[in-house]
């Protein structure tokens, strides 16, 4: 008997090497076999570049007739900056293929399998279905509603604490996990802050591949990765050319109510969102950033605006980084809700995954959808 799930693992395994390099594109790996041989495989390497299935089949050639394919997601069906993956995949002579998920992009969505079923090749759909849903969910989730998957990430104390009484916050975490921010940092399409942090860090918010560990700095795909987009919430026009994130000339929003008469570098732009009761309207902002082909925002703020966020329910997941020290009562705590009174008021979460990191813990954590 031939182990399909064996195979489709390995899909997944390597759909994970697209990880940093994909941008606004979904991670997909391929792998075909044939006679319980693997003579194909091959992962989505970068916006713009050959699919997997395409790199698999190049890598299988003549030995993909007669062969089964196992691809994480349903193979593309239009002209984008590639051609249509179904089409090559009929004529290669593949006789049997497993998709482990469909792909919810309306050009897309069931129209391949459609395509494959009608020249004869059978298809599976669903093997390890949750496990690529997963490894997409970002992806999916801006496909379906337009908006960006928001992930927060915040370093506290074991007291659930950011800063002191004063506002210091450097550094709460050990060199370890701070190295680990610039692995999830290039996990993201764009970086989000708040001009109140800008100016009271006075941060770069790049990835930094020389601060990751000796072992990520090895593997990082540094001929294909693209610097995150860095985004500022400015809504008083406090952001000054002299600030150090202004001088990295990676592209750069300000988001703002209204725009300045100032000249700024090519890297810069303005945005003008619309207020909500005289502050930036989050609902619209994200809905806007959506439009820009950004898949996944990671943003990296203090108390006030991670609350805003908890509070409209705009975050997907939460990263927190936990430092074995406590800062006590006058500090500044991790989010500010004033409003919730009683138990049943309180924000259901769901801890995904808790793992060590030197001597602090990280805690990647979901929200419960309301039952109503």
């Amino acid at each position: 008997m031939i182990n399909h799930k064996k195979y489709m693992k390995y899909a997944i395994k390597l759909a994970k090497k697209g990880i940093f390099t994909t941008s606004s594109n979904p991670i997909v790996g391929c792998v075909i076999v044939n006679n319980k041989i693997i003579v194909g495989q091959g992962w989505h390497q970068k916006r713009g570049s050959e699919h997997a299935e395409i790199i698999a089949l190049n890598m299988a050639k003549k030995l993909s007739y007669g062969a089964t394919m196992y691809v994480t997601l349903e193979p593309c069906a239009h002209y984008g900056l590639t051609g249509p993956c179904y089409k090559k995949i009929i004529s290669s002579g593949i006789y049997k293929i497993f998709i482990s998920t469909k792909d919810p992009n309306p050009k897309v969505n069931g129209k391949s399998i459609k395509k494959l079923k009608k020249s004869g090749i059978k298809v599976n759909i669903g093997l390890l279905k949750k496990k690529s849903k997963f490894l997409n969910r970002e992806f999916f989730k801006w496909i379906k509603t337009g908006n960006p998957w928001i992930n927060l990430k915040i370093a506290m104390s074991l007291d659930g604490k950011i800063a002191t009484q004063s506002g210091k916050s450097k550094w709460i975490t050990s060199k370890k996990s701070r190295n680990e921010v610039h692995k999830l940092r290039a996990q993201n399409t764009a970086i989000l802050t708040t001009s109140k942090t800008v100016l009271q860090d006075n941060p770069l918010l790049n990835v930094r591949v020389q601060d990751m560990n000796i072992l990520d700095q090895k593997k990082f795909p540094k001929e294909n990765f693209v610097q995150p987009i860095r985004i500022i919430i400015d809504s008083k026009n406090r952001i000054q050319k002299n600030h150090k994130i202004i001088q990295i000339t990676n592209k750069i929003l300000l988001i703002r109510l209204k725009s300045d008469n100032k000249k700024w570098p090519k890297h810069v732009k303005q945005i003008i969102i619309p207020p909500y009761k005289n502050k930036i309207n989050l609902i619209l902002l994200f809905k806007f950033l959506g439009t820009l082909n950004i898949k996944n925002i990671l943003v990296e703020s203090g108390s006030l605006f991670a609350s805003s966020l908890l509070s409209l329910n705009i975050i997907d997941e939460l990263i927190i980084y936990c430092a074995p020290i406590i800062l006590g009562n006058n500090s500044k705590p991790i989010f500010l809700l004033n409003y919730i009174k009683k138990i049943s008021q309180s924000k259901k979460i769901i801890f995904r995954k808790v793992f060590k990191i030197g001597n602090d813990l990280c805690m990647k954590i979901n929200f419960k959808k309301s039952s109503k």
